[in-house]
């Protein structure tokens, strides 16, 4: 408990509560209707969020409309057990999703949606890059076998080593900047083109075309941003029966 206490401190209290420990074999609707008979005698709930993919389980968030509300749920129900598992409770560390679209204007929303996303992407970016790791670390009393030539001679004098094949980020999964990197145009898109579908985003700067190499585009902006928010509504988009593929550019 004393750990719990501490990590309390280090959040600012806020409308959410953040739900850990929970029975990961029970399903999101059975789960929120548990959450809600548990939570509901705090205050008013304006939002359960319980998703299923595997790195969200046991967890939750529980939303209310004021502070005082999730102040007196953490103090009642920290501890308390759920399906045979005592339940661990803190405040979010963000706002949710329902408290700022309550409390703010329809930009504010927009902005807090585009940094979450922004967030999660550079989240994914850094899982992908570890997984590369491990998957290039020798076995555990495993040898790497030995060069048989110096690596100058093996690639000639001059030629700078790598030190072997380094680990490549997917593209899905690079962390945002300013720039997006579009495939697979067809052929009959010009920059004006595509100036008509990614000038409608925030902060446009401007489109320029990869010379001598067909289908391919770069598209900068003034701030990531702007960039998050035509990548997620411009990815996978058909033009002229054929898919294009969006991301960020590789840095």
């Amino acid at each position: 408990m004393a750990a719990v206490a501490a990590a309390m401190a280090e959040t600012p209290p806020n409308e959410t509560v953040y739900v850990r420990n929970l029975e990961e074999r029970i399903k999101p609707d059975q789960l929120k209707e548990a959450l809600s008979e548990i939570f509901g005698g705090f205050g008013n709930i304006v939002d359960i969020v319980a998703k299923r993919n595997l790195k969200a389980k046991g967890q939750a968030f529980i939303v209310y409309d004021s502070v005082d509300a999730a102040q007196s749920a953490i103090d009642e129900v920290q501890g308390f057990e759920l399906f045979d598992k005592p339940m661990h409770l803190d405040f979010a560390k963000t706002k949710s999703d329902a408290t700022v679209q309550r409390e703010g204007s329809e930009e504010e929303f927009e902005v807090h949606k585009r940094r979450r996303l922004a967030e999660k992407e550079r989240k994914q970016a850094m899982a992908a890059q570890e997984e590369q790791k491990k998957l290039k670390r020798p076995a555990p009393g495993a040898q790497e076998p030995a060069p048989s030539k110096p690596i100058k001679s093996a690639r000639g004098a001059g030629l700078k080593s790598t030190g072997g094949a380094a680990a490549v980020v997917p593209d899905e999964y690079l962390p945002p900047n300013k720039i997006l990197f579009v495939q697979n145009l067809p052929d009959g898109y010009d920059v004006e083109g595509l100036t008509a579908i990614f000038g409608r985003f925030e902060g446009f700067k401007e489109v320029r075309l990869v010379p001598g190499r067909r289908g391919l585009a770069f598209v900068e902006y003034d701030a990531e941003a702007g960039a998050i928010s035509a990548k997620e509504n411009t990815a996978g988009m058909t033009l002229e029966d054929q898919p294009i593929k969006v991301t960020f550019q590789r840095q």
